[in-house]
């Protein structure tokens, strides 16, 4: 059975809208900047992929504000995008044909820790009532639903970076399943103090103080990762239903998904990425030499960026594929970085380019990568692997092909 992406919605550091997205995508335009939701002057760490264009009120029901953290805020605007674009009225739809599979790595971050500060502070009866939920890692899942009357088979997953492709290879299983339609992805967003310790724990985050070389994957001066928040949705169908339905377009179809998990350290069993991604193609019916771009996960730690490096080689061969990690541009976005580059390969498709990967410059030779790095590289596309890791063992594949004319 077919699924078919015919809406996206981005929100992301360097753009708000898909549109917005690519342009400053392909120009290479970033959307790393100096920490401003708290004091970072003092902090070793202090750049993140922040959206500072997004005001809620003007996207986001009033009644919504009190009971929503920013990140749900950001899910519910994408949604919104993504349904607009896919020209779906959710009122002409039958409620139980529509379904929402989204993901989340951080939950209501802020806003459970504002909370919590009125806890300590001023006692119990200053606590949100909307706490109960709004912290809650399926929160972006209900609140669109209830927003769109959406009440089909729904979901959300935990799966840190890589849960973003979980989610949409859920939202493929469920539409196989019977459920017509299906609004999918991730957003994230935990920059208040506590957020930013979370991040920073991970002992991977990037301390320089350029935005525009502070989070360098592949490169010989890489030196860790920059956070950042957003991400993207997308509006899947099944094949049929889209043509009934009269869908005026098609970016492309979730062709294969697979997903593994680490073996435990010390084991000495290779990590599990490279046969999520083998796993991926083999679902989707593609060989290597099939695949005309992989957008890698590319965290920026020397020892990771290696051992994707290899995976990648592993599959394709020394320099057997072009590869590209435009996620330097906006930072990791967690739950919301897979969607974003499953956005990105689609419109890679649409628009016969490949997105160069931000301020990496130099590649080490033993790594034996087709980075594209610079500027946007003219190719034909119709193939492209998505690749995402989250910590503690979690890899995830995408594939996705552009649909026939």
């Amino acid at each position: 059975m077919n699924v078919y992406v015919t809406g996206i919605g981005v929100a992301a550091p360097n753009g708000l809208g898909a549109d917005k997205y690519w342009d400053a995508t392909l120009d290479g335009r970033g959307g790393i900047s100096e920490l401003t939701r708290f004091a970072s002057s003092a902090l070793p760490a202090r750049l993140a992929g922040q959206i500072l264009d997004f005001d809620a009120k003007e996207h986001i029901p009033s009644r919504l504000l009190p009971q929503t953290d920013v990140s749900t805020r950001l899910a519910l605007a994408a949604a919104d995008w993504a349904l607009t674009d896919a020209k779906v009225d959710p009122s002409a739809v039958t409620d139980y044909d529509m379904g929402v599979v989204t993901s989340n790595a951080s939950g209501g971050f802020e806003f459970t820790h504002r909370e919590f500060q009125k806890l300590w502070s001023k006692g119990s009866q200053h606590v949100s009532v909307y706490e109960s939920f709004a912290w809650f890692y399926a929160v972006n899942t209900g609140q669109i639903s209830i927003r769109h009357g959406m009440r089909g088979p729904s979901s959300a997953l935990v799966a840190e970076q890589a849960g973003g492709l979980d989610a949409i290879g859920h939202a493929r299983r469920t539409i196989r399943r019977g459920t017509p339609l299906v609004v999918t992805g991730g957003v994230d967003s935990a920059f208040d103090p506590w957020g930013w310790l979370a991040h920073v724990s991970s002992g991977q985050v990037s301390t320089a103080t350029d935005p525009r070389r502070a989070y360098l994957p592949f490169d010989v001066e890489a030196r860790g990762y920059v956070p950042g928040e957003g991400g993207g949705m997308l509006v899947l169908e099944q094949g049929e239903a889209a043509r009934t339905r009269g869908t005026h377009q098609v970016y492309g179809e979730i062709a294969g998904y697979a997903s593994t998990f680490d073996p435990p350290p010390g084991s000495g069993r290779p990590p599990g990425l490279r046969r999520a991604a083998e796993l991926a193609m083999a679902d989707a019916g593609v060989a290597p030499g099939d695949v005309d771009v992989v957008f890698a996960d590319a965290v920026g730690v020397p020892a990771l960026d290696r051992a994707e490096a290899d995976a990648i080689t592993g599959i394709f061969g020394p320099h057997g594929v072009p590869v590209t990690a435009p996620k330097s541009l906006t930072g990791r976005l967690f739950s919301g970085g897979g969607p974003l580059d499953v956005v990105a390969a689609l419109l890679s498709i649409r628009d016969s380019v490949i997105p160069a990967s931000g301020g990496t410059e130099e590649v080490p030779d033993d790594y034996r990568l087709d980075l594209v790095r610079g500027e946007p590289r003219g190719a034909r596309l119709s193939t492209a692997l998505v690749l995402g890791r989250g910590r503690w063992g979690f890899n995830s594949a995408v594939v996705v092909t552009a649909v026939p004319d």
